[in-house]
């Protein structure tokens, strides 16, 4: 078996997986599961998702689910790996708070998965780099590139 691709998941992606059970998102969690993808993250990226889940809008969420943000934070580290840091990349995002995402992911030439119409407005950018990014991961990555297998069709919520 190959190493797993690495993969960058922006904020609004990892709350969809660890958060809002969002049926969409099981592919995505079925990935991670085999093994086909290693989620990396920065010391950054984990304070940012630490941080969102103190917003106001957020919070009804968690309670919604009977989950509170220690054990989201216990969710989060236990399906991404840390990682160092990465330079400045040279695709420069409009949002300078969506950067760490595209710095990683162009450091480590993995999957970017991001909502995020900055980022998204890199992809071609990014794909010069190496990187593919892409919104939807609801069908295997079908933005991607040929390499990323598919994966089933979501039959629910696992």
């Amino acid at each position: 078996m190959s190493a797993p691709s690495p993969l960058v998941l922006d904020t609004n992606i990892a709350l969809d997986l660890l958060l809002f059970a969002d049926p969409a998102a099981q592919p995505l969690a079925r990935a991670l599961e085999a093994g086909a993808y290693r989620w990396i993250v920065t010391e950054a990226m984990r304070e940012e998702f630490r941080r969102v889940l103190d917003y106001p809008q957020i919070a009804p969420r968690c309670a919604y689910y009977g989950l509170d943000a220690a054990q989201l934070m216990a969710r989060f580290d236990a399906h991404s790996h840390r990682v160092s840091a990465a330079p400045r990349a040279p695709v420069v995002c409009r949002d300078a708070d969506d950067q760490k995402f595209i710095d990683l992911a162009v450091a480590h030439r993995a999957v970017l998965l991001s909502k995020d119409r900055a980022v998204l407005a890199t992809r071609r950018r990014l794909a010069a780099h190496g990187v593919v990014a892409a919104r939807d991961y609801t069908s295997g990555f079908p933005e991607a590139a040929a390499s990323i297998p598919p994966t089933p069709a979501a039959g629910g919520p696992a």
